[in-house]
């Protein structure tokens, strides 16, 4: 039995400002109808003995990934919510326990294996895939995967990106011996991990034949993980196992106990067990592998125009060559550029070389050094109702557009500091006002007076959109109490 083990948790600063720190890349749609999320599930479709999935992420995107894969009709064994980021390691591990806990529960053993038979149903493989990856070659994706069934009762897997180029971006996996010489397969065992190489490096290692990209991706039985994670960094399991014994189920999501999992030691499975481990291995994969890290890779995996440009929205060009241009909101006009990048959002705009995309993430830092907006989310903000816009703002007023999907509704909750108007523009309200409850439909209003108890719901099949003017002393979205949330808050 595979559970893909869904690791969604990373926040994209390079791909900013697409990317934010409450909308990151996994949840955005570069190369399709699809999300790169959904994409990553989707993918599995075909293989032998799969699972649902159990997906890790950061608790601020819970909502959206809940979201994300109803949209897509799949319901994951466990949605584990990271209370704090501390890389793959930990990660890995209360994946594993976890999936260990649902399977024992399963078989009704209640973690009691009674025969080697019991002991194989409830030791699941894990196939650990992070959700940022693009991925072309379907066919030969699965057969890698297959390929790892055959090893992973003794092994723990990593899928190594056969190299078409001197990548300076990826780290490298030497490979070793083979592990059945003679065979068709190329399986090997692991001689070492390599850091990001300069260019010369990288070129003499793809000369070599003998090294491959890390993807990232790997597969063994969730005890065979856990186990050597206990062998080399004993103390971040037993941290994560306590975080999963004592956390909760939290309506589709269960919730790591924040102040254990925060004691957890930050680390990435590769230096925790991979690079120490006698029981690595590697499996050579050729499938169109890119992991978007950049906005150049979205560049070298886009479809090109008779200039080399990866055009997508409103664009207007004139002698621009090899460049990435993404509108979402305007207009962009380009005359005599090559080998740049520009990304126009409704509240940012980068123009950067594509030589130099990889320190976007510098600017990220220097937006949350000044605890500027932009670094965290987009002027369009989803919530699990739904989402808001913001289109205008000064000292003492902020103009929205709020739509609330079918059925949804928002908390019961006040103001301390601002009074709001509320405008129906296309389909009909609910409107809690105090101790009283009012309809609204197109075209109709209502005022929210400062500290006045106040929800709003869609009853309607169609989604509700209104206009919100605020108008108070302090503006913030930390203004509101909240007293019922059907959210959990």
């Amino acid at each position: 039995m595979i559970i893909p083990l869904i690791l969604a948790g990373g926040s994209g600063t390079r791909l900013w400002p697409l990317s934010r720190e409450l909308f990151p890349k996994q949840l955005l749609n570069f190369t399709g109808s699809h999300s790169m999320l959904q994409n990553t599930i989707l993918r599995l479709d075909g293989i032998k003995s799969l699972n649902a999935p159990i997906v890790v992420c950061n608790e601020e995107h819970r909502f959206m990934v809940a979201e994300q894969l109803r949209a897509i009709n799949v319901k994951p064994l466990s949605i584990i919510l990271e209370p704090v980021g501390r890389n793959t390691a930990p990660a890995i591990a209360v994946g594993a326990i976890k999936a260990l806990d649902i399977f024992s529960n399963k078989n009704g053993k209640n973690g009691q294996a009674n025969s080697l038979n019991d002991l194989l149903l409830d030791d699941p493989l894990l196939l650990v895939l992070p959700a940022d990856h693009i991925i072309n070659n379907i066919e030969n994706f699965h057969q890698a995967i297959s390929l790892g069934v055959e090893y992973a009762n003794e092994h723990l897997i990593t899928f190594g990106i056969v190299p078409d180029a001197p990548e300076t971006g990826y780290g490298y996996i030497k490979r070793g011996k083979y592990l059945n010489k003679g065979c068709n397969d190329e399986v090997c065992q692991i001689e070492r991990f390599v850091e990001k190489p300069n260019i010369n490096t990288a070129k003499s290692y793809i000369e070599s034949g003998q090294f491959f990209w890390n993807s990232g991706m790997f597969m063994f039985k969730a005890s065979q993980i856990l186990n050597e994670l206990e062998n080399y960094e004993p103390n971040m399991v037993k941290v994560c196992r306590d975080s999963v014994n004592n956390g909760t189920e939290d309506l589709d999501f269960f919730r790591l106990h924040r102040q254990l999992f925060e004691m957890s030691k930050a680390e990435s499975i590769d230096y925790a067990v991979m690079e120490k481990t006698d029981k690595g291995v590697i499996i050579p994969l050729s499938a169109g592998w890119n992991d978007l890290g950049s906005w150049d890779a979205l560049w070298q995996t886009g479809n090109k125009d008779e200039n080399q440009n990866v055009i997508r929205g409103d664009v207007l060009t004139f002698d621009v060559k090899n460049s990435y241009l993404h509108s979402q909101s305007r207009l962009i006009a380009a005359v005599g550029l090559e080998d740049h990048v520009i990304v126009e959002t409704k509240d940012a705009l980068l123009v950067a070389h594509r030589d130099r995309v990889q320190d976007v993430k510098k600017l990220v830092a220097q937006l949350k050094d000044r605890n500027r907006d932009e670094a965290v989310s987009h002027s369009k903000v989803f919530r699990p109702w739904g989402s808001y816009e913001t289109i205008d703002i000064d000292r003492r007023f902020q103009v929205k557009r709020i739509t609330v999907k079918p059925g949804s509704k928002l908390s019961l909750q006040k103001h301390y500091h601002r009074a709001e108007h509320w405008t129906v523009v296309s389909g009909t309200a609910i409107v809690t006002k105090g101790d009283d409850e009012i309809m609204l439909t197109e075209n109709e209003s209502t005022y929210i007076p400062l500290g006045t108890l106040h929800r709003l719901e869609n009853p309607g099949k169609i989604p509700l959109e209104l206009i919100e003017v605020q108008s108070g002393s302090y503006l913030g979205e930390d203004d509101i109490v909240r007293f019922d949330d059907i959210y959990g808050r």
